[in-house]
């Protein structure tokens, strides 16, 4: 256990931002401070709990070291203090997870990025109908799906979709969702019932703000044109559409989902921050140890994570072994078991290298 002196300090510094915040801070300072203020909610209020219950403990093993305790009463306290201990075991292990280093991303919003791979037709199905999946899910945690853009597939689903999901947490519930998702089952044009196999990637990028990158209007080369091609409902025929390249890295955003032209080139710098954040992240990464990216794990996007393999009703995470004989429920938005899977074997890994 981290030793009661380095505790203090950070319930101290938790105080003093608070303090800070209270007094007002403007602009930049005030971002910093807030993001390192929600940094330090759950592990201040980990250690108070920790701390809590083990005054608790403390105030039973000296009632039971009082030799003139009744039989009665040393019957009674003897039975909360193993209770007490429990919860203390407990809260000590929330603590050592709450101290674990923190991902700076994960409380922020996210962009889906969802691809079809190998498999033509039917993997664009399946492209939509994951799309669909994190749709659901993200109802059922309260929090709001907006398309960014999508390109259709021929027979239905999407070659590509990519959305915003906004929410308190939602890159530190979906940032393991990267990588190829792989489908296994008969598609409705199989005349003999084979079964196929289609893979989509799955790309979940931070929502990032202007003080997370530096993107220069120079570096960028923004052309309109009216919006065409697959879209739906969505196309329309002015001037707004949008095709952002970011010189430097080459990167390409295409936006034309809404009619403001406005609209779709603020869209597009948002998500070519995302890009270019996400780019710098993975080279930082890359500089990692090779231990290290062995035990976080290297978030290499063309690892297949997952299979969904419908004749048999089953989903295989293949980063942790966990089966569930459960399809119907996942793709219908049913996550959380496999998400806080993933989550606890990270924590798991952070742990085992932070020798605790």
């Amino acid at each position: 256990m981290i030793p009661n002196d380095k505790l203090d300090i950070i319930l101290r510094r938790h105080d003093e931002i608070g303090a800070k915040l209270s007094a007002g801070a403007d602009g930049a300072t005030f971002v910093a401070l807030s993001r390192e203020l929600s940094a330090l909610d759950d592990v201040a209020a980990a250690i108070r709990g920790f701390r809590a219950q083990q005054k608790e403990v403390d105030d039973l093993d000296a009632m039971l070291a009082d030799a003139s305790l009744d039989k009665d009463m040393r019957d009674m306290a003897e039975a909360e203090r193993a209770e007490a201990g429990a919860k203390l075991a407990a809260a000590e292990k929330e603590l050592q997870i709450a101290l674990l280093p923190k991902d700076s991303n994960d409380e922020k919003s996210a962009i889906l990025e969802i691809r079809a791979g190998t498999g033509g037709d039917e993997a664009a199905l399946f492209a939509g109908d994951l799309f669909r999946m994190y749709s659901h899910y993200a109802d059922s945690r309260g929090w709001k799906t907006e398309l960014i853009s999508a390109s259709d597939g021929a027979m239905g689903g999407y070659k590509e979709i990519v959305a915003e999901i906004s929410g308190r947490g939602v890159f530190a519930r979906l940032k393991f969702e990267s990588g190829v998702h792989r489908v296994q089952r008969v598609p409705d044009t199989e005349a003999q019932g084979r079964i196929h196999t289609s893979a989509a990637t799955v790309a979940v990028l931070p929502e990032v703000e202007e003080v997370d990158v530096d993107l220069n209007e120079s570096d960028l080369k923004i052309e309109t044109m009216k919006s065409g091609g697959a879209g739906g409902q969505h196309v329309n025929k002015t001037e707004s559409a949008i095709r952002m390249t970011h010189i430097p890295t080459g990167i390409v955003v295409m936006m034309q989902e809404e009619r403001s032209q406005h609209r779709n080139r603020s869209k597009a710098i948002n998500l070519m921050r995302a890009r270019l954040y996400d780019m710098q992240q993975a080279a930082r990464d890359s500089e990692r140890s090779a231990d290290r990216k062995a035990m976080v794990g290297s978030g290499d996007r063309s690892e297949r994570i997952r299979t969904y393999n419908f004749p048999q009703g089953r989903v295989t995470d293949h980063r942790i072994n966990l089966t569930l004989y459960k399809l119907d429920k996942v793709m219908a938005g049913d996550l959380d078991e496999i998400v806080d899977a993933l989550i606890t074997d990270h924590q798991a890994k952070l742990m085992a290298a932070e020798g605790v």
